[in-house]
């Protein structure tokens, strides 16, 4: 594969997690007036919230299926516009069931989406040589950044929910169709020599035995995310006593901080390998939830939150990485297993959270994640497995480095 080949690749692959992380934030950030719109009821609500990671994780089933027959770039040319699709019909119709419906379309192609674009993620790291996964993770947060900000002038204007989408919609779907026709997958477009060397790795399938501790390590990461967002407002305003203008600024602080680490976070990769970049991430991320669990000022809730963001935001792209190291040639399949646990995070951790803060207190509650990522610290050692064969800890590159 040519030098541009991969830049174009990657700038395009780029261009998709941007547009994911403003798809995702718009449908999230305005589910107040979604459940206003079609009078959804606050004990309904969970269940169709739910309903969405669920969907999710089977749609990454369906993937690694798929791409035993089709290449993961075919894949996600076709999800990432079904799910902008999705996220219109959810603003468009009037009942109820047309909003199940959009909503199962969402939830099936966001998990073809989420395990296609990492795939090849994983595919471009290993063409060039050097960490890159967290770049696109950073898209990923500028575009939950640019998203969010979409969604609050939105709710500002007191703009409907269609007349909020739509633009946003014109705009995305045609780039998304026209960055598609640049999706690289290195290790498809892979030359004879490569193919061969590989052969061998090939036949070995996927054990869930050596993906496991992987899986714990995403499913915490996301428990621990979905707390920051779920609970982060609440938290500082009902616990910490901020008033409700400032109880956003937690959850706001947390996407910026998670765009900075991401932004840097390939080249302490790069300078001192996964493992001690993961372990410095997970003493980081359980300091913060230490800091929001013992705050005595809002303020105090405010550093703690953000101390999160540097923390948790390098563990879930190095996870999807190490998922492709220990499998080099089954790294499609070991992704799209390992996205799956995503979902079981995402759904486990808001009513984690909410049972031991009713049960318990919501200080307390605060340090079940806290435990939760400090045990990716047992598992650091997964993210450097198999890196020794290509000689000093470092990925084997296959082509020259192309910036």
């Amino acid at each position: 594969m040519t030098d541009a080949r991969l830049r174009h690749g990657r700038l395009s692959l780029a261009l998709s997690f941007f547009v994911q992380g403003v798809t995702f934030a718009l449908l999230v950030t305005r589910i107040p007036a979604i459940q206003d719109r079609y009078g959804i009821s606050d004990a309904l609500l969970p269940a169709f919230l739910a309903a969405v990671p669920v969907l999710a994780g089977v749609g990454s089933v369906v993937t690694e299926k798929l791409v035993a027959r089709v290449r993961p770039g075919v894949v996600l040319r076709w999800a990432q516009p079904l799910v902008l699709l999705a996220l219109l019909g959810a603003a468009a119709g009037g009942e109820v069931w047309q909003l199940g419906i959009a909503l199962a379309a969402f939830g099936l192609s966001v998990g073809a989406l989420d395990a296609s674009m990492n795939m090849l993620g994983v595919s471009l790291q290993r063409a060039y040589g050097r960490s890159i996964m967290l770049g696109f993770h950073a898209a990923y947060s500028l575009g939950g950044i640019a998203g969010a900000s979409l969604a609050w002038a939105g709710a500002h204007w007191d703009l409907p929910l269609l007349v909020s989408y739509l633009p946003v919609v014109a705009v995305l779907l045609p780039a998304a169709l026209i960055g598609s026709r640049w999706y690289a997958d290195a290790d498809a477009e892979a030359g004879p020599a490569e193919a061969d060397g590989s052969a061998g790795a090939a036949s070995e399938p996927v054990a869930f035995k050596l993906l496991l501790p992987l899986c714990l390590v995403m499913a915490f990461a996301y428990i621990g995310d979905s707390t920051v967002s779920n609970w982060s407002a609440k938290y500082l305003q009902d616990v910490l006593g901020g008033s409700e203008e400032l109880a956003t600024v937690p959850y706001n602080a947390y996407m910026v901080t998670t765009l900075l680490g991401r932004a840097v976070g390939d080249l302490g990769v790069r300078r001192f390998g996964p493992v001690a970049v993961v372990r410095c991430g997970s003493l980081l991320a359980g300091a913060g939830f230490a800091v929001v669990a013992l705050a005595s000022a809002a303020w105090v809730g405010i550093v703690g939150f953000t101390m999160l963001g540097l923390g948790l935001c390098v563990i879930v792209p190095q996870t999807f990485a190490a998922a492709g190291r220990l499998f080099p040639a089954a790294s499609d399949t070991a992704v799209a297993r390992l996205n799956i646990f995503n979902y079981v995070g995402f759904l486990i951790g808001s009513p984690l959270v909410g049972a031991v803060g009713d049960l318990w207190s919501y200080r307390g509650a605060m340090l079940v994640p806290m435990v939760m990522v400090l045990v990716t610290l047992v598992y650091a050692r997964s993210f450097g497995e198999r890196q020794d064969r290509y000689g000093g800890g470092h990925e084997r590159p296959r082509t020259v480095d192309v910036g």
